[in-house]
């Protein structure tokens, strides 16, 4: 009786196997791509400030007077405070090999301080200028530029659109081509995307003597999406 209940649950399971496989075996599976390029209309730099002195005191103080000048010219430029943050702080020691007896001896001769600020330009077109007043402030190593938007959302929107029309396109495309009938949209799922990306440059950002090419940003969406076959 056992032997013949367990057969008869095999039975069962086979069966509900071949009808999930047949029921996966009919559909369409399509990814699609949307994007949306626009002008960028904010900035993110990054700068920093390097001192060297023989006592550490003084290299830290020498850095924080410039980072301190820097920071009110970009007061004084309507940078607002929320726009600006610190990356990174560090003091480190300056060391030299000295040769005493044929033997390298590690010797302290001096430490560095640095002070990295992250800074957002909401107005675009003083981005110039203000690289320019900060650079004469004593900012000495640039580490880098990004372009993006402020308001990403609305574009993002329109990037998702975009990515389901295509995929619904594709998926179009393969039922005609299969001679089937697209059915229902059983899932749909995001696969990312929406970061702005920035694009080859097209366009110049008026400044006073830096001279930037903002270009344009695009910002992407992907997403998959499962359709049932009918008939």
């Amino acid at each position: 009786m056992r032997h013949q209940i367990l057969a008869a649950a095999a039975v069962v399971l086979a069966l509900v196997g071949a009808a999930s496989a047949d029921e996966n075996a009919r559909r369409i599976t399509v990814t699609g791509q949307g994007h949306v390029e626009t002008a960028p209309d904010m900035a993110t730099i990054t700068l920093g400030v390097t001192h060297e002195g023989p006592v550490a005191g003084d290299a830290m103080q020498a850095t924080s007077d410039s980072v301190a000048k820097m920071l009110d010219r970009l007061a004084k430029l309507g940078v607002e405070p929320r726009d600006v943050q610190t990356q990174n702080l560090s003091l480190n020691p300056v060391w030299s090999n000295q040769t005493n007896s044929g033997a390298r001896v590690r010797k302290i001769t001096g430490f560095v301080a640095s002070n990295t600020v992250s800074v957002r330009v909401r107005d675009l077109p003083s981005l110039g200028g203000v690289l320019d007043a900060v650079i004469q402030d004593g900012a000495n190593e640039f580490n880098g530029l990004r372009f993006s938007v402020q308001d990403p959302e609305p574009l993002v929107i329109e990037a998702r659109k975009l990515a389901v029309e295509n995929a619904i396109a594709k998926a179009e495309q393969l039922a005609t081509a299969a001679g089937v009938r697209l059915g229902d949209v059983m899932t749909i799922n995001e696969n990312g995307g929406g970061r702005p990306r920035q694009m080859l440059e097209m366009a110049r950002v008026a400044s006073d003597s830096v001279p930037v090419a903002a270009g344009e940003v695009s910002l992407s969406s992907s997403v998959t999406l499962v359709f049932a076959i009918e008939g």
